[in-house]
């Protein structure tokens, strides 16, 4: 079972929520055809060119990270407030932007995305807080509870390239109104609220 965040439609029309045509991604595709495109990073465009959607569950542990809380891309606040799994709006904006500063900040450590780029990026970015030494405290906490049982890192190689297609669908849904559907049961369209 993965997770798929689905465009819809904002606010939900009756008691369903509606998926965004394809069309509004269609120039996701061109990322496609840009030299030296890196394979994943082409397959999560071309996904997203084609259905609006992305398949989330490889980027959940990476996204809470950055973000500094637990199951973003599962909407998780929006399940327990109102039952409907869905980010709205300016919670789309919000993933994207956090995830927009990421890679800019990344780019100077190298166009790969590494447990420890990671670890190396947010101990900068915590250690010029104003609670640096509490951030960083907890930043240390939220690493080992990445490691497996025998302590080793999750072996995450992703792209600054790849990331920035990310954010980019987020940032798409936010500067169009849409939202996003958290669909742990990939195949099933976006449910009524009960």
């Amino acid at each position: 079972m993965g997770l798929d965040n689905v465009a819809v439609h904002w606010p939900r029309t009756g008691r369903f929520y509606d998926p965004v045509a394809p069309a509004e991604f269609v120039d996701f595709g061109e990322i496609v055809d840009v030299p030296r495109i890196s394979a994943p990073t082409a397959a999560l465009a071309e996904h997203i060119a084609k259905t609006g959607t992305v398949r989330a569950t490889a980027y959940t542990e990476l996204v809470d990270l950055i973000l500094g809380l637990e199951n973003v891309l599962y909407a998780t606040d929006a399940a327990a407030e109102d039952e409907d799994p869905v980010i709205d709006p300016d919670g789309c904006a919000w993933i994207a932007g956090g995830v927009e500063k990421f890679v800019v900040q990344h780019r100077p450590h190298g166009e790969t995305v590494t447990f420890e780029s990671v670890s190396d990026v947010l101990g900068a970015l915590l250690g010029d807080g104003r609670l640096a030494e509490q951030q960083l405290r907890w930043l240390g906490s939220r690493l080992d509870r990445l490691r497996d049982e025998n302590g080793d890192p999750p072996q995450w190689d992703f792209t600054c390239a790849e990331l920035g297609v990310l954010a980019a669908f987020y940032r798409r849904c936010a500067d169009r109104g849409f939202a996003v559907y958290a669909d742990a049961e990939p195949g099933r369209r976006p449910l009524p609220q009960i």
